[in-house]
């Protein structure tokens, strides 16, 4: 005959609730960084997609323009980000798209880690990989389109990293609403291109006035500054509701 031990109310009470730390954990967000590192190393589905068409789009337009004339001087700032944002939208598509298999976006979800570890570790991943576009395709760009800096230089690096994190910080957050639609990549192209008029419209101003060196550059940095800023802390603030909502 077995006897069930049951529990007394003094070992209850003596039983301590399982904490949830909900504070933000560098390991995490390393570690879901380093994941999607190791993963795009290995299949550069992401890299790959996002050179190839930007290159196609150097290529058609510099047989559509005379890379020497002034046409192509005056539309190439607005040529390169208009590239860079549709080729970063390759990336974008497929940020979320690998977190549901295996129900990993699930595992996720029931877990103790903050929200926006992930949401940082996705915006990071993506923010890399479109800078590697960009440093891969700068030269090229300048090369076919015979471009040439007039203005101050040092410049160029700053608008390239608050644009590309403009870019980065709203895609991954779009992406994330759109990921259980049907057609999510056409429906993450019709949110993110409004929402980046702003942002797109600083940085082709503000790489053109560099580039010719007409005027001070200084507002439409500020601006591009402001908008991240002001868009970075939404994302972060509407992320865990959107990843409960999934």
């Amino acid at each position: 005959m077995s006897v069930t031990p049951t529990a007394t109310p003094a070992a209850i009470s003596s039983v301590k609730p399982i904490a949830v730390d909900s504070a933000p954990s560098p390991k995490v967000l390393l570690a879901t960084l380093m994941k999607d590192l190791r993963l795009e190393w290995r299949s550069k589905d992401a890299i790959n997609s996002m050179v190839f068409f930007a290159l196609l789009v150097v290529v058609v337009f510099s047989f559509s323009f005379d890379p020497t004339g002034d046409d192509a001087r005056r539309i190439a700032a607005g040529l390169i980000w208009v590239s860079f944002l549709f080729a970063a939208v390759v990336a974008l598509n497929q940020t979320w798209s690998r977190e549901i298999r295996n129900q990993v976006l699930d595992a996720y979800r029931v877990s103790t880690a903050p929200a926006n570890d992930l949401f940082l570790a996705k915006a990071f991943g993506n923010f890399l990989f479109v800078s590697v576009l960009e440093v891969v395709m700068t030269p090229l760009f300048v090369v076919f389109y015979n471009l040439r800096v007039l203005g101050p230089v040092y410049l160029l690096p700053v608008i390239a990293v608050l644009g590309t994190w403009a870019l980065v910080v709203n895609g991954t957050f779009f992406a994330a609403i759109s990921l259980r639609t049907r057609s999510r990549e056409v429906m993450l192209p019709l949110i993110l291109f409004p929402i980046s008029i702003p942002a797109l419209l600083g940085m082709v101003e503000a790489t053109k006035i560099v580039m010719t060196g007409e005027s001070s550059v200084k507002f439409w940095i500020v601006l591009l500054a402001v908008y991240d800023l002001v868009f970075t802390t939404a994302c972060l603030a509407l992320f865990e509701t959107v990843l409960d909502a999934e």
